[in-house]
């Protein structure tokens, strides 16, 4: 179509027609839309946006719903699995129960039954800085797998030894068993450093931690009472004098190996860590606000390349960098990150006052759980050797792990409800209670049932002794819960299983003197008394009075 206009001219008998075509218009105007619908403007184009903006959100919120579900399955999953592995993993703390058994069957001495011991102890917890160290830099499930064949190993290598009988008539000697007992000690401190650690990171921001850190360690307390039940009633044998039953020794081990064995191998398909990138984020966090970073700038500067892209919503992959790309920058970041807090952690003056204080009260506990029968077998006179069942190594291992579960319950709910908490807190608490009261509780408690066997009360009644193993299951289970809570709380979760691995050494120091020392006071007893038993307070008086000591200093230290 055109427009059709005359115009004159302003020459005087001249005239022409002009024609004005739409292209004669501002040539800069956007051209129609196309036919084919491919662009659309106006409302409905904006519609469409709209409905691609809510559906982009829709599909984050879905996507962010299910990795929190996926999330939670694995924290929730490893919880369990944390707590049924702790439930098994304590075997060790029966030893008490087959302990007499290497005296009157093996024909040990007291001090070879006490060099067992001992290496279990020192297996227990000196490797438990490497297995927690392992956990931090790599994940719990190798750990897993490594306790599963150390149980298995250890435990069976223990059955097959003790069914070769006394040295003295043909048998393997005492260092077999003792090689055995390092299987048996590694495996307990692999199982239980990688089931707490899991827990301890998987829960670090949660309102109930002081609980999910509790709840492994609880397990591991209850895991005695439950298996020495099982070894007292299902392998049992009569005894020498034909009197009553002893614990089966072969076939209880035999037992423990298959059943370790297995719970360890199904850990190192079901423990994981779920939020471990927030974790290192975090801990970058404080070490920035803490100024640590000023004296590392190979950290600085691997922390600065990780936040490089931070601000877009996602990495860009056409610059030629993929996920396995950036995996080497990643684990180089977290390394500095953990040996940093390693090394903040070892730098604390704090820290070794507390790690002064565990070594002092743990170390009497430890001694007096793993000596518990042959302490009772010296209550009553050698010309009546008759044991009532109330206060045998059984019950009184019993007791020791129902009181010490109870503490770890209670230790862990009560340290959530009445602990401080910061001033920005909407809701302040009108009472709150430091956790180091539960350190110095722990201690007194332990100080208190040696202070009954340092006296010669429990020697002139033996039936209170029930007593002095519940106030040492209380003391020895609020210790070992809180001190794990106290780490965690105070120095993060990022690198748990190492700082709660080096800490966890000193138990062995402890355990390992006052062990020596009991044997030394029982076995300066023997000399006047026949087949290596001693009867009498005078073969554990002086070791429990050192104990107490040792217990309240640990206590003044904490206060």
């Amino acid at each position: 179509m055109a427009l059709h206009s005359r115009s004159s001219s302003h020459s005087p008998g001249c005239s022409r027609t002009v024609t004005i075509d739409k292209l004669d218009f501002d040539h800069h105007r956007k051209p129609p839309p196309p036919s084919d619908g491919s662009e659309v403007s106006g409302p409905t184009g904006l519609l469409r946006d709209d409905e691609s903006l809510l559906s982009n959100i829709l599909d984050g919120v879905i996507e962010r719903d299910r990795r929190k579900l996926r999330r939670n399955i694995i924290k929730y999953a490893s919880l369990v699995w944390a707590l049924i592995s702790c439930l098994c993993a304590g075997s060790i703390t029966t030893f008490s129960l087959y302990a007499p058994l290497f005296l009157s069957r093996l024909r040990y001495t007291q001090f070879q039954v006490n060099a067992v011991s001992v290496t279990g102890e020192l297996s227990q917890y000196l490797p438990i800085t490497i297995f927690g160290y392992l956990c931090d830099r790599y994940s719990p499930r190798p750990v897993f797998l490594a306790s599963a064949v150390f149980f298995g190993a250890g435990y069976l290598l223990a059955a097959l030894t003790y069914r070769q009988g006394p040295p003295q008539e043909g048998g393997w000697p005492p260092g077999v068993m003792m090689v055995a007992f390092i299987g048996v000690g590694s495996g307990t401190a692999s199982m239980v450093i990688s089931s707490v650690t899991t827990c301890a990171k998987n829960f670090s921001r949660s309102k109930h931690r002081g609980l999910a850190f509790a709840l492994p360690i609880t397990g591991f307390g209850l895991s005695g009472l439950w298996i020495s039940q099982v070894g007292s009633r299902l392998f049992t044998e009569p005894s020498i004098a034909g009197e009553r039953e002893d614990v089966d020794v072969y076939r209880y081990f035999i037992f423990l190996s298959g059943l370790l064995f297995a719970v360890g191998l199904t850990g190192a398909v079901v423990m994981q860590v779920a939020n471990e990138e927030e974790l290192i984020d975090e801990a970058v966090d404080g070490l920035e606000r803490s100024g640590y970073l000023e004296d590392n700038p190979l950290l600085q500067r691997s922390i600065d390349d990780s936040s490089a892209s931070y601000g877009t919503l996602t990495r860009p992959q056409s610059s030629g960098s993929s996920v396995h790309d950036r995996r080497p920058d990643d684990a180089l970041r977290k390394t500095l990150v953990l040996n940093t807090e390693t090394r903040r952690f070892l730098r604390d003056p704090a820290m070794w006052l507390v790690t002064a204080g565990f070594f002092l009260v743990t170390g009497p506990g430890e001694a007096f759980i793993n000596n518990l029968g042959t302490i009772i077998s010296t209550l009553y006179p050698a010309t009546n050797f008759s044991i009532p069942h109330s206060n045998s190594a059984v019950t009184n291992v019993s007791v020791v792990a129902i009181s010490s579960t109870v503490a770890r319950l209670l230790t862990g709910a009560l340290s959530d409800l009445f602990a401080p908490v910061g001033s920005h807190e909407p809701n302040p608490k009108s009472f709150t209670l430091s956790r180091l009261a539960f350190l110095i509780a722990s201690a007194l408690l332990s100080a208190l049932s040696q202070l009954l066997l340092a006296s010669t009360l429990v020697q002139r009644h033996p039936a209170l002794f029930p007593v002095v193993s519940a106030l040492a299951g209380l003391g020895y289970g609020t210790v070992f819960s809180i001190a794990p809570i106290i780490i965690g709380v105070v120095w993060g979760a990022q690198n748990f299983g190492t700082n709660y691995g080096i800490m966890c050494v000193v138990p062995a120091g402890g355990a390992a003197v006052w062990s020596a020392v009991y044997s030394a006071v029982y076995q300066r007893g023997v000399a006047q008394e026949m087949e290596n038993l001693c009867f009498g307070y005078r073969c554990y008086g002086a070791t429990f009075l050192g104990m107490t000591v040792c217990s309240l200093v640990g206590a003044g230290l904490w206060a």
